[in-house]
């Protein structure tokens, strides 16, 4: 999958914005069909940072969400800040 089909919008509620200051988490919506592995080739490639680990889940609506964890030497602030979220 092509990284700007697997990505579809970064979120942008409160909980996601503690997770970004408190745990170094971007939350994104994502394409139902990408795996863990399609998230985070995609978040690497596209917003040039490493990767840690990615959980993903359904929610009751039908959307797939990511939460994907950066690697301590990269800010999830500095990445939602480029993306116009923070």
């Amino acid at each position: 999958m092509h990284p700007h089909d697997v990505i579809l919008c970064p979120l942008m509620t409160e909980a996601a914005s503690l997770m970004i200051e408190k745990d170094n988490k971007l939350t994104l919506l994502v394409n139902p069909k990408a795996h863990k592995q399609d998230v985070k080739r995609a978040v690497e490639k596209l917003y040039e940072v490493t990767v840690d680990k990615v959980n993903l889940l359904i929610t009751p609506q039908g959307e797939k969400k990511a939460f994907v964890k950066l690697c301590p030497d990269n800010k999830a602030s500095d990445v939602a800040i480029k993306l116009g979220i923070l």
